[in-house]
């Protein structure tokens, strides 16, 4: 009976101790993650849009600002934060001894380095990463002009848009066979009748629209009630998508006419020569290039190298600036050039990324404070508050204030009104059509003397 009673009691406290240890798990992970967090940290960053900037008051803030921020408050940690004194990221010199961000960390500066860092493997091999709070790529930053889409071969097309064009289309077809139909059931169009001649055959249906669409007088002309009815909406619908093509074609012209070559991958850059491109230089972008075994990357960084005194720049503001001012286009990390793009409106980001790579925050190699950061940057991931940092600082101001010298192609909507009207016309006619058979129709039986019941 003892024997029993000791064996029940053993298993209700070890039932209670799993019990109490899956509930106060998430409490002991914090505790841990307290302890290894010392209460006020010092951090180095870097002065880049929009990841860290200066105020009017000299404070900092910034995409990076705001996740520190989120960070200490999940950990409990405080933190002061300065700008590296170098004003660079981190490279080693021939000496071997690193200069930038890396460099305050490895020399227990700063105890962590919250900036857009890139993860490379030289850097890790000296210092620590937390997962990315960040993902990017190199692209492509330039003007507009130089970005421009569309063939200069069938440049003609582009004052319409696809849309409208497929729907000119189905109109002259749509059009014509009403004409043909017209001709078939209205007695005017009938030169013979005792003969069955029509002049309004398909082919000279679909000859009618096109000539008139055109603005030029063809024959046969119209000689029902009806049929005029449809050629005169027709000539109205024509003269105006006539004007509305040749206004839309001088404003591309006029925004086409200073253009550059069409850039929109790495290949375009090596097979034009009007614009120079270029990086940082000693970043982590010119060092993809100089260590890639692929050709056209070889290619573009023996095309900086040669000429590293005039390409390469000193800070990613310095390659913005010359990217406006000049025929420059500056290679760099997608994430910085989209927030250029989305702030200056005459700037734009090429479609093709490469060499996929995140920014991370920096420790001294094998740091403690690597895990709990890692675990608490994947929750900021999980809860879309990273997602949220991100939109609010990127935020597009060029949408609703486009400059004035933007283009874009006529759209099906702007000329929604001449198409309504062509519908109504071509119902008019095909109703009068019928009207006309049936008043000529009468009008013989009477003659005739026929009931037509």
């Amino acid at each position: 009976m003892k024997k029993s009673l000791v064996l029940t009691f053993t298993l209700v406290i070890l039932w209670m101790e799993n019990t109490g240890a899956e509930e106060s798990d998430g409490f002991h992970f914090k505790a841990r993650t307290k302890r290894q967090i010392q209460k006020t940290l010092t951090i180095t960053t870097i002065l880049e849009k929009p990841f860290a900037m200066l105020t009017e008051s000299g404070e900092l803030e910034g995409y990076c600002v705001d996740l520190l921020s989120e960070l200490s408050q999940a950990l409990e940690f405080n933190y002061t934060i300065y700008v590296v004194k170098d004003g660079r990221y981190g490279t080693k010199d021939q000496n071997g001894v690193w200069n930038g961000m890396v460099g305050e960390v490895i020399r227990k500066e700063a105890d962590l380095a919250v900036a857009p860092l890139t993860i490379t493997a030289v850097r890790e091999n000296v210092i620590s990463f937390t997962k990315p709070f960040l993902q990017t790529g190199i692209s492509i930053l330039l003007k507009k002009e130089a970005s421009s889409e569309g063939s200069y071969l069938f440049g003609f097309l582009n004052p319409f848009s696809k849309e409208l064009w497929i729907g000119i289309i189905i109109s002259y077809v749509i059009t014509s066979l009403c004409l043909f139909l017209v001709g078939r059931i209205s007695p005017c169009e009938w030169a013979e009748p005792s003969n069955e001649q029509n002049q309004y055959t398909l082919l000279n249906s679909l000859w009618f629209g096109l000539g008139a669409f055109t603005l030029q007088g063809v024959e046969p002309q119209p000689k029902s009630v009806s049929a005029r009815i449809i050629a005169i909406i027709w000539w109205l619908f024509s003269v105006t998508l006539l004007a509305a093509y040749i206004a839309s074609f001088a404003s591309y012209v006029n925004n086409s006419e200073n253009q550059t070559p069409n850039i929109q991958t790495f290949e375009d850059l090596l097979k034009q020569n009007k614009i120079e491109f270029g990086t940082l230089a000693n970043s982590s972008t010119f060092n993809f290039f100089k260590n890639s075994k692929n050709p056209t990357f070889r290619k573009i960084y023996e095309y900086m190298d040669k000429r590293k005194d005039r390409v390469l720049v000193k800070t990613f503001s310095d390659g913005v600036q010359r990217v406006r001012e000049s025929n420059y286009a500056y290679l760099g990390e997608a994430s910085s050039q989209d927030f250029v793009a989305a702030k200056h409106c005459d700037l734009v980001r090429a479609q093709e990324i490469i060499g996929g790579r995140g920014y991370g925050i920096a420790a001294e190699l094998d740091s403690p404070l690597i895990r709990p950061l890692t675990i608490a940057i994947l929750e900021q991931f999980e809860t879309g508050n990273l997602e949220y940092l991100r939109q609010k600082w990127w935020e597009n101001t060029c949408t609703a204030t486009e400059e004035h010298a933007s283009w874009v192609p006529v759209q099906p909507h702007t000329l929604g009104g001449i198409f309504l009207i062509l519908g109504i016309g071509l119902a008019l006619g095909l109703i009068v059509s019928c009207l006309e058979l049936v008043c000529k129709s009468k009008n013989k039986a009477d003659h005739q003397q026929v009931n037509l019941s």
